[in-house]
């Protein structure tokens, strides 16, 4: 089989499709806060879109790449992303304001200065002089003063001023919105104040002498992809600094207005920053609506806001049993966030305490700003055990945060490695040598989401601890030897890395059930299914007749309902908690299944070091099972991608989606599974009768 354009979906378009899946949660039947972070979270995905994918098409045409073999130009990308969000933007708009208008109802208000009253006027006052006035800087643009840099993301205000004693001296200026302000100032309980506009009611104060004839609110995006040649730098980690500070000077990708501008201020606007009319969005709406999570999240309104989970710790983690001993009786997999991401942390912990501990590694992606993770390695190498670290410090926009806990760790005299010349690190993977009565024990955790307290909360992934020798011992000290030596064609065993392994062992695992046509079986969970090799082998097993379940949260590329993937359902799952896990099932491999860091992307399978790790426990695989066929089930949360569009399973009427016999919310159920366990638990110590629930539960 060969691939053409018709039997592909475009990723970039794909995407836009899942970022509107987000937005329709801000419709949903939900706490009105809930509703109001996922405008939140679609303006904070559109944000990173233009920094990065907008702004490599960008890049591309420039350099005149014109069509390829299975895709779009990019200048036919960025007119269809155009197109697709001018026309999105009445949505968004749309959404902002029901929800507005809703909130107004339980007294909570987002008002400009002009709205408020007199005690409301007065206390926004004297916020400008005490909080806002000595933290701006007001900006002459002439002759004598050049227009100024403006960071990426940075929300300013721009003006057309005359002279208060001669109306024919007019002239331009800017006034930049520090992000050490809070985006809103609260005039009074539950009324919110976007500070813009209250520094608009005050431009005599900021330019004493000058009247304003008209402003505009902007926000510019610049392009922040990190381009390095890293073997012209001896070191990366001033290399890494110097390509931060970069970033806050890309070409400028797009900007953001508030609605009806100005002319003459647009016009002087486009002619110093050179940007496409066509990347100009003007809104109906405050801009920095990513912003939005300051109201959001502020405590007295959590009646407006979901319940918050709390994540459950099940057995064999209790409180008072040690990690070792507990993963000395047999291998845990946890699944985040109904499960708790403490005995992850604890594991460290223990480790770093532990006299008989020699030795921790371990890979970091994505770290918290206050780490507890990171604090242990610090106590660990400290105290003289040997610890080694993967800092990935071209983990997109965590650089910043990467580089300070890696210079820390250097400090306390840990072995900081900090990646693969050509490569990101984005395997998530800990190992703990420790002695025993028989000589050294190899303790593993394995993970598909980052070693990150704050999104363990929110995102779901599967935590595997084990002891299992070819694992932990032989598979992942091969893995860091690769890591710290010169030796990335080396090859494991038991698990598969990428960039030499996973792809090709997926691709066999697939052929394989094809071979088995009608009797054969895939399920995949993951973020994104790009690679065009994946999608022709799934084709092709599909048309072989094997049955095939995708559960996709993301991009994916391949099409359904046609000749070639009659055979393939592909679903996405979008709710309370970010799907993040990925999970794979092969009926007739042995072992079937598999946890992974990697998506189906060409960027992880060949360009990153990921793991693919098996699961070869009966109770786990059982768990894993039945995880994958809550979300096959799911029919409150999820979509279902009908040749190239998404149906919404809750509402939609066609006869793929009326087929689903029962409603089902896959993330509430899971919530009140583990509620059932843990109290449970507090009732029984017996683990026999504790597994017998569990698979009754799951069944149920």
């Amino acid at each position: 089989m060969r691939l053409n354009n018709d039997m592909l979906i475009n990723r970039e378009l794909s995407w836009l499709e899942f970022n509107t899946r987000v937005l329709r949660q801000s419709t949903k039947n939900i706490p009105l806060l809930e509703r109001l972070k996922f405008i939140s979270i679609y303006c904070t995905n559109l944000d990173e879109f233009y920094m990065i994918r907008v702004a490599g098409l960008k890049q591309l045409f420039a350099a005149g790449v014109s069509i390829s073999e299975l895709s779009m130009t990019p200048l036919e990308q960025l007119k269809a992303i155009r197109s697709y969000l001018h026309e999105e933007k009445k949505t968004l708009e749309k959404n902002y304001h029901d929800i507005i208008n809703e909130l107004e109802k339980e007294k909570v208000y987002i008002k400009n200065y002009e709205e408020l009253n007199r005690v409301q006027k007065k206390r926004a006052n004297e916020y400008f002089f005490s909080n806002i006035l000595p933290v701006i800087v007001p900006i002459a643009v002439d002759a004598t003063h050049p227009f100024p840099p403006l960071n990426n993301l940075s929300f300013s205000m721009a003006l057309r001023l005359k002279d208060s004693q001669d109306d024919e001296i007019v002239k331009f200026a800017m006034i930049r919105i520090p992000r050490v302000l809070p985006r809103f100032f609260e005039s009074d309980e539950f009324v919110f104040v976007p500070v813009e506009s209250i520094v608009k009611e005050h431009i005599g104060d900021i330019f004493p002498g000058y009247s304003m004839i008209s402003s505009l609110n902007f926000r510019v995006t610049r392009n922040a992809d990190i381009v390095i040649e890293e073997e012209e730098a001896d070191d990366f980690m001033m290399m890494m600094e110097q390509g931060l500070r970069l970033r806050r000077k890309g070409a400028f990708v797009r900007m953001q207005v508030e609605k009806n501008p100005d002319k003459e201020i647009l016009d002087f606007l486009i002619e110093h920053t050179k940007i496409f009319t066509k990347d100009i969005y003007e809104y109906d709406t405050p801009l920095n609506l990513s912003a939005l999570m300051q109201i959001v999240n502020h405590k007295a309104l959590s009646h407006l806001n979901s319940l918050t989970y709390s994540p459950k710790i099940l057995p064999p983690f209790e409180e008072n049993t040690s990690i070792f001993d507990s993963i000395d009786k047999s291998d845990v997999l946890c699944y985040q966030p109904y499960e708790s991401f403490t005995p992850v942390s604890r594991l460290i912990k223990e480790a770093s305490k532990d006299p008989r501990v020699v030795c921790i590694r371990m890979t970091l992606y994505r770290v918290e700003k206050n780490s507890q993770i990171v604090k242990s390695l610090i106590d660990a190498a400290s105290d003289g055990k040997q610890v080694t670290v993967m800092v990935e410090l071209k983990a997109r926009f965590d650089e910043e945060n990467n580089l300070h806990w890696a210079k820390e760790l250097e400090n306390a005299g840990a072995h900081v490695i900090y990646g693969i010349t050509g490569f990101k690190v984005h395997a998530k993977v800990i190992q703990i040598i420790r002695q025993s009565a028989d000589g050294l024990k190899f303790y593993a955790h394995i993970s598909t989401g980052n070693y990150n307290a704050t999104s363990a909360k929110i995102y779901t992934d599967i935590s595997y601890f084990t002891t299992k020798e070819d694992i932990a011992n032989h598979d992942i000290t091969s893995f860091f030897h690769i890591l710290s030596g010169f030796s990335k064609r080396r090859t494991l065993k038991t698990m598969s890395m990428s960039p030499n392994q996973i792809k090709d062992n997926i691709l066999k695992m697939i052929n394989k059930e094809a071979s088995k046509k009608e009797e054969g079986e895939i399920i995949m969970k993951m973020n994104s299914l790009v690679d065009e090799s994946i999608i022709k082998a799934l084709y092709l097993a599909s048309l072989k007749g094997v049955k095939i379940y995708l559960i996709v949260r993301g991009v994916c590329c391949l099409r359904t309902n046609k000749p070639y993937s009659q055979n393939i359902k592909v679903k996405s799952i979008v709710g309370k908690y970010l799907e993040h896990a990925r999970v794979f099932y092969f009926k007739h491999s042995n072992p079937s299944y598999f946890i992974s860091s990697a998506d189906m992307m060409p960027r992880n399978l060949e360009r990153r070091l990921e793991l693919m790790c098996p699961i070869v426990d009966e109770n786990l695989c059982l768990k894993l099972a039945e995880y994958l066929r809550l979300g096959i089930a799911d029919t409150e949360l999820s979509y279902e991608l009908i040749d190239d569009k998404y149906h919404e399973v809750s509402t939609c009427k066609c006869d793929e989606c009326k087929s689903y016999d029962k409603k089902l919310n896959s993330q509430e159920i899971l919530e009140e599974y583990m509620d059932k366990m843990h109290k449970t638990i507090k009732k029984s110590s017996d683990e026999v009768k504790l597994k017998q629930l569990e698979s009754k539960l799951f069944k149920e």
